[in-house]
């Protein structure tokens, strides 16, 4: 049996299409988020998978995505695990605010230090290390024994969240991760060897 982990960044939400930051606000999927998550599920179920679990975020566009991909699967009573330490990286002061919007109060560079760099965070909000640090005890803990058993797992989160979990993955440093772009709606299959690191990996 495979030890198979597979990794879907929500659908587009209604914020992704408004251009504002998001973090820990919870606004619901876009026509084109339900759109994609749907595709996601006919991707995996079309690739021969069937899911042993399923975990989520404490928001909503990850939980719908969740939902979809199930749901086309034929898996809609499947275990699904709620947890926050899942949730997208929280941009504090920037929640809310439109992209553009904050390039002009404060700066081009100081913005794009806050969205790229691995260990600033934004005013009142978590850096990607601190991402990290609440997503990389979870995974260990609570996903990846689930992995280890052979069993088949589906992790629907976020863009930052899901970046932290990959960097831990792949071995990747701060300076590689933050270049890594992760699209909405795409499944990302891992496939681990015992001692949990990558056997295999293939993007639907």
């Amino acid at each position: 049996m495979a030890r198979i982990l597979v990794l879907v960044r929500h659908g587009q939400s209604e914020w992704n299409l408004k251009n504002l930051f998001t973090g820990w606000r919870d606004p619901g999927l876009s026509k084109q988020g339900h759109e994609e998550a749907i595709a996601a599920g006919k991707k995996l179920r079309a690739a021969g998978l069937k899911f042993d679990i399923a975990f989520t975020s404490a928001l909503q566009r990850a939980q719908a995505t969740c939902s979809h991909i199930l749901h086309e699967m034929g898996q809609d009573r499947l275990e699904t695990v709620k947890n926050q330490a899942l949730n997208e990286r929280d941009y504090g002061d920037l929640s809310g605010l439109n992209k553009d919007d904050a390039r002009k109060k404060w700066g081009e560079e100081q913005v794009h230090i806050w969205r790229r760099s691995y260990d600033v965070p934004p005013p009142g909000g978590e850096s990607l290390r601190d991402t990290g640090a609440r997503v990389w005890p979870y995974y260990i803990h609570e996903i990846l024994p689930h992995v280890l058993r052979e069993e088949t797992v589906l992790v629907a989160a976020h863009g930052n969240s899901l970046r932290a979990l990959i960097m831990a993955l792949e071995g990747l440093s701060g300076e590689e991760i933050v270049k890594r772009e992760l699209e909405t709606g795409v499944p990302m299959i891992y496939e681990l060897k015992a001692d949990s690191t990558i056997a295999k990996k293939a993007i639907l």
